[in-house]
């Protein structure tokens, strides 16, 4: 019972910090019709921010705080230098583009913070269980991702579905040329979209980084996720996008960790343990094959969020 309920709350966790990532990508991607890989440097950047920023000040809420603002900068100042020329162009060119802003951001960490490894430190307060079942408790830290996930998420829904900026986005991503029609403001719009979006990837990143070591090319591993999560949920849909997370977070998390001893019933343990992961993955890339031949628009697409 132990054992499921941690490794259900661990699977809704990823989940969680997926979604994130998954948010600003399907709203860049469904609005502004931009394949940009380079995301994941926006969630690797956040972390490094968070690192720095934390060590400067020796506070993490702080430190926090301070990434969040550098990422919704930097991703503002991304789509106004470079992006922007990218707009009506060929997707071939977007990648190209975007590919080589990968190496770029991670030639700069390189020179900047140099080829080792960052550490984030949590405060005490930070480390210690809760008790969230009688006989059962689940790190503080982790618990506490759930519940900012969580409430990005509901201010996410609610900016999207109930204030006029999000009445803008939702109708960007149903018909673009027709917002340009009535006189709105595409560029400023894209702007305020890829600054939200670089928003979300760094905040998913700073909270990622005191589990994982923040080191150089952490968000491209984590950004093919990403891209399963959006094509399974529905291109520009925020509810396909959060449902299509937990779903890719539960199966990841749950088959790394039960698949092994189900696999030792018929194989040995070295090669259940290696096969267990690569299952997991096969797994998730199955369902968006499914998805794809089902539902080539997505479980959720935009104009049905």
């Amino acid at each position: 019972m132990l054992l499921v309920v941690e490794q259900f709350l661990n699977g809704l966790q990823f989940g969680l910090l997926l979604f994130l990532l998954a948010a600003g990508l399907t709203l860049v991607f469904g609005i502004m019709d931009l394949v940009n890989l380079a995301h994941g440097s926006l969630y690797m950047m956040g972390a490094y921010f968070a690192a720095t920023f934390a060590a400067w000040t020796g506070s993490f809420l702080l430190g926090a705080l301070m990434a969040l603002g550098a990422t919704l900068v930097l991703g503002i100042v991304l789509e106004m230098t470079a992006l922007r020329h990218l707009y009506g162009r060929d997707h071939l060119d977007h990648v190209l583009a975007t590919f080589g802003l990968i190496l770029f951001f991670n030639e700069a960490v390189r020179l900047i913070w140099g080829p080792a490894g960052l550490a984030l430190p949590l405060p005490a307060w930070l480390t210690v269980p809760v008790p969230i079942l009688p006989g059962i408790h689940y790190p503080a830290y982790r618990l506490a991702i759930i519940v900012v996930a969580l409430l990005v998420a509901l201010l996410l829904y609610l900016g999207v579905m109930r204030t006029r900026i999000g009445m803008l986005i939702r109708a960007g991503a149903s018909n673009r040329e027709m917002i340009g029609a009535l006189g709105i403001n595409i560029k400023l719009l894209y702007t305020l979209v890829f600054g939200l979006g670089a928003a979300l990837a760094g905040l998913a990143g700073l909270m990622q980084a005191p589990i994982l070591t923040v080191q150089i090319g952490m968000g491209e591993n984590i950004l093919i996720l990403a891209f399963v999560i959006i094509v399974i949920g529905g291109i520009g849909s925020i509810r396909g996008a959060f449902l299509a997370a937990i779903f890719v977070g539960m199966i990841d998390t749950l088959g790394r960790a039960f698949l092994p001893n189900l696999l030792r019933q018929v194989l040995s343990g070295a090669a259940a343990s290696t096969a267990a992961p690569a299952l997991s993955s096969m797994l998730i890339y199955l369902v968006m094959a499914i998805v794809l031949v089902v539902r080539p628009e997505g479980l959720f697409p935009a104009n049905r969020r």
